[in-house]
């Protein structure tokens, strides 16, 4: 197939797109394009791919097969989904995050491995099934920074050898259907104290720090065959005092090309973080981007801008057609690979043959997947003094307290969720804070007779957690100084639980979950409020 300088570099792009099937129930505007700009974009421009954010799993079926009928190259269609197609598209199979899975494999690795061998199993069949090809994952860093406001647990673990060999494990199972896989964030994220949504952190380790603890899941993960290698917003001075990873060509084109013998895609991570993005221009990124080696520019802050920018680099000489063509033959093989049935030299790719609600539905959250969810979200939590027996004798009515990030942006509670039905049937009154209720200071006018604590913290990109996390803790001493604290309930971080722990009371119940999705919550009120 013969293209145009313009379409070549048009492949290199990747965009990022809602997963809603209309314009009105896009979230982020500034990101996701409505309707007919995206198709103007793969019509016309011809870009390379499309990672997906929101949306169910069923209207992503159906719109993954309409943008792929409006391209003339199979496009690559990804997503974010290191827990499972649920974490991004409700209806599909949400699991804990990895962080759990490794929390077995401490005492039991065998486990650990078939559990994250099952994990990226079921989320490929899923993933397919919906019509995304590829797998943003999985999160190789090792994450060795308890205040990493980024990675936690979505990292496999805290140790190099743990992460290798579940990183490896979920790859093998990914690996037996037609989708790719992606080692992420290179060279390794795993110990920042820094968002790189926000600003660029800076990595000070040595050459034998980086060969001996954030390289080798790398190393292992291109042995393994993994079809592309995400790179890292972060400034390794050893390394390039003054390009970050994704800008670099000593550590893109020396350190993972030539060192480590990576032939597969190099994608960028979304140069719409404001690492990149508040240093460097929506034309200066993309050209650097590609001179640094990588094939792949995802999430650029304007597609049309950083096509023109790359082209104008290569009319001047800055960069060769060839370097072009070269990322442009390895994106095809890619697409080959996931679409075998295209001929590279077609100018059309086979129509999509549609998913039906009758071939849809038993791939999707299959009991399988549903069995394997609970078995991690069991065999990971951890608890003590279980369980709860409510005290109410004053008023007969005790408080629910739920601490949350941002509640107008929860999708894991509503009223049937278990955190708060649960407790409503054993006389709880529920009261929800945030990190916007301002002042909070846990005082009402009429004291319940006791309170259920539940925390809800984990890295989230663009917030820190520390906010959240003073306010809980100002909460749970508040109520320890008052004796009001019955039980506590923390979902999602284990370094939370670490910073409560020494300060819980004797004999109060407890209980720590990884997930924070609805299952989560019923296991963990199975537990505190057994047989009541």
């Amino acid at each position: 197939m013969s293209l145009s300088l313009s379409q070549l570099v048009a492949q290199m792009i990747v965009v990022r797109a809602s997963g809603h099937l209309f314009d009105h129930q896009i979230r982020y505007p500034l990101w996701e394009p409505p309707l007919n700009t995206l198709r103007d974009w793969i019509e016309n421009l011809g870009i390379g791919g499309i990672i997906f954010v929101d949306g169910s799993a069923w209207e992503l079926a159906a719109r993954t097969q309409e943008l792929q009928s409006w391209a003339k190259i199979p496009l690559l269609l990804a997503a974010d989904i290191e827990e499972g197609v649920g974490q991004r598209f409700a209806g599909a199979t949400w699991f804990p995050p990895p962080m759990a899975i490794a929390a077995i494999a401490k005492n039991h690795p065998a486990v650990g491995k078939s559990y994250a061998k099952k994990m990226g199993d079921i989320t490929a069949q899923e993933a397919l099934a919906i019509g995304l090809n590829w797998i943003l994952g999985p999160v190789v860093d090792v994450n060795n920074n308890p205040d990493n406001p980024v990675i936690n647990i979505r990292s496999f673990g805290e140790d190099t050898e743990t992460v290798i060999q579940l990183t490896t494990a979920f790859m093998r199972g990914a690996a037996q259907y037609l989708v790719l896989t992606t080692a992420k964030h290179f060279p390794g994220h795993g110990d920042t104290a820094t968002d790189s949504h926000v600003e660029l952190p800076v990595i000070p380790h040595s050459m034998e720090r980086l060969r001996d603890i954030e390289l080798p899941p790398f190393r292992e993960a291109i042995a393994q065959g993994v079809d592309a290698v995400m790179t890292a917003h972060l400034l390794i001075p050893n390394w390039d005092k003054d390009l970050p990873a994704t800008l670099s060509p000593s550590i893109i084109n020396e350190k993972l090309r030539q060192t480590l013998g990576f032939n597969g895609l190099v994608v960028t991570d979304a140069l719409v973080m404001g690492a990149i993005a508040d240093q460097y221009g929506p034309d200066q990124a993309p050209v650097l981007a590609v001179l640094a080696g990588a094939d792949i520019l995802l999430m650029p802050v304007d597609p049309e801008i950083a096509i023109k920018a790359v082209c104008d680099a290569v009319d001047q000489g800055k960069i060769s057609r060839e370097r072009i063509e070269a990322s442009v033959e390895r994106i095809f093989q890619a697409k080959h690979k996931v679409c075998p049935q295209w001929n590279i030299q077609a100018k059309h790719h086979p129509a999509s043959t549609g998913i039906t609600i009758h071939d849809f539905r038993p791939r999707i959250c299959t009991e399988q997947a549903i069995t394997l969810t609970n078995q991690i979200l069991n065999k990971s939590l951890q608890s003590g003094n279980l369980p709860l027996t409510p005290q109410l004798t004053k008023t007969g009515k005790g408080r629910n307290l739920i601490i949350v990030d941002d509640l107008i942006n929860t999708p894991f509670l509503d009223n049937q969720t278990e955190a708060i039905a649960t407790p409503a049937k054993h006389g709880y009154q529920l009261e929800l804070i945030d990190t916007h209720t301002p002042d909070y200071t846990g005082n009402t006018n009429e004291q319940p007779d006791g309170t259920i604590l539940q925390v809800f913290i984990r890295g989230n990109a663009f917030r820190n957690s520390a906010i959240l996390v003073a306010i809980a803790q100002k909460c749970y001493r508040q109520l320890i100084a008052n004796q009001q604290l019955q039980a506590l309930v923390i979902y999602g971080s284990p370094y939370t639980l670490e910073l409560f722990l020494p300060e819980l009371p004797e004999n109060t119940p407890y209980i720590f979950t990884y997930g924070q999705m609805p299952a989560a919550q019923a296991i963990a009120m199975k537990h505190l409020l057994a047989n009541k």
